[in-house]
Parts: C-alpha cells; structure tokens; sequence
C-alpha cells in the first residue's frame, strides 16, 4: 500500500491564532510534527497541507514538503482532499496527522497503517482510558468498538453507561476506550467523504466522524498504548515541555 502522510495546518485559531508555528524549546509546533511523521516507516510522502503564506513559508524553511489549500475548509478530512489532489503521485491511503500533537509516535502512525490492507475504508486509533477525570471529560472524545475491531459509536458522552453502579466504580467494571483523532482513509472514500452532508449525529456531538457512520462507512480501529498530547491552548504548552523533557525529543 502506498500511504501519503498530511498535516493539515490552519493558521485561525480562536483559542490559539498562528498555532502550528508556537516556539517549543527551539523548533515550530509543525516542525516536529512533521519530523515525528517522517520518522515512522512504510509513509511513501509527507505533506503540510496549509491554508497561510507564513507557514508555507516556515515549512519550506525548514526543508519541508507543502502546499497551499482553501482557507475555508469546514474540517482537515477536506483539507486533506485537496491536499492529496495536488500530488503528482497516486497513493492508496492518506493518514490524516493532526498538526497539533508534536509528540505523536512513529510506532503509532505504523500501528495505523498496519490496517490498511486495500480492504479498510477507514481506520483510527483509540486508547484506553485509565483515569477517572478523562473518562466524565466531555472534551475527550470516547468510542465503543464491536467484535471486529470496528467503531460502533463516538460520543463526548460517557459510553457505555454501567447501570446500578456507581461512578467511581465504572473503571474497574468495564474497559473505556477514548478516540485518538489520527485518521487513516482509502483514496476513494476520502473523495466520497468529503461530498456527504453533515449528519443531524455530527451536528450533535460536533464529530465528524459521525457523519461517516451515520452514512454507513466502517472505521477500523487500532488500539495505542502510547499518550499522546494535544495543544489546543497556550497553557497547554508548559504539559507539552514537560514531556518534551520527558521524552528527551
């Protein structure tokens, strides 16, 4: 299979403008994004797919692939879409790397395209949540997965309820997984994807990945053991430097 790794990278933030081009400790935030996915074996190419001229120009600085795409993409799966029309190459899957998680794991970008076999539509990761505070974060996406490997639902929920049971209890009762947003597609239904209406489930719980679901496409899941941090906020900077300090990178 010949993967084609994006980074979408979206200069307006309302809680973070200029996001992908923050300083953390002496590289932009793409930057080691970018090097974080270059690292992983088995992506034939790696692209930042864009919407401003001042990170197309940082990631050309940098000695990065990039290229410029609308500004008014409605979420990075159509960014991604555009992003792949614009190869000279055909690939058979793109991996959708969100361009706010410098500390993603080559490890886990191989796990997800260790699924991709011609036969997956769509694939993502999951991990299992450990902690109390995670599990009642509306914030932290959750997903219910069937016999197959395969999502049956995400919610910002707490799913499944465990019923006549305490809250405290709910972890050691049930194993909860919470979603990773590192998406993998088929070229053929990324184009499918993005000519879908949003769906009254994605308009709901602000997912799109509803929006897959609801129209009947399967998502594959992958389970990481790996933590991953994104950077939504400034404050969220100083929890990325600790575990840059952790991680030594």
């Amino acid at each position: 299979m010949k993967i084609l790794g994006i980074i979408p990278a979206r200069y307006a933030s309302t809680r973070f403008p200029a996001k992908p081009l923050v300083d953390i400790a002496g590289k932009s935030m793409i930057q080691r994004v970018y090097e974080q996915v270059k690292k992983a074996s088995g992506i034939a190419s790696v692209v930042v797919a864009t919407d401003h001229a001042e990170i197309f120009d940082h990631v050309k600085k940098f000695g990065g692939e990039v290229c410029m795409t609308n500004e008014n993409h409605a979420s990075g799966t159509d960014r991604c879409y555009e992003a792949l029309s614009l190869q000279a190459d055909t690939f058979d899957y793109v991996i959708n790397i969100q361009g706010d998680e410098p500390f993603i794991q080559p490890a886990q970008i191989e796990l997800l395209a260790s699924k991709l076999n011609g036969q997956t539509e769509i694939a993502t990761l999951i991990k299992a949540i450990d902690q109390p505070e995670q599990l009642f974060n509306p914030n932290l996406v959750k997903v219910v997965i069937n016999k197959l490997g395969e999502a049956l639902y995400f919610s910002r929920s707490t799913i499944p309820h465990i019923r006549n049971t305490p809250e405290r209890e709910w972890l050691s009762k049930h194993t909860f997984y919470k979603h990773i947003g590192m998406y993998a597609y088929r070229t053929d239904i990324l184009a499918q994807l993005t000519r879908i209406s949003v769906s009254s489930l994605e308009r709901a719980e602000s997912l799109e990945q509803l929006r897959w679901l609801e129209n009947g496409f399967r998502i594959m899941v992958a389970e990481t053991k790996a933590e991953t941090v994104g950077i939504d906020t400034p404050e969220d900077l100083s929890r990325a430097l600790t575990l840059l300090t952790a991680q030594q990178l």
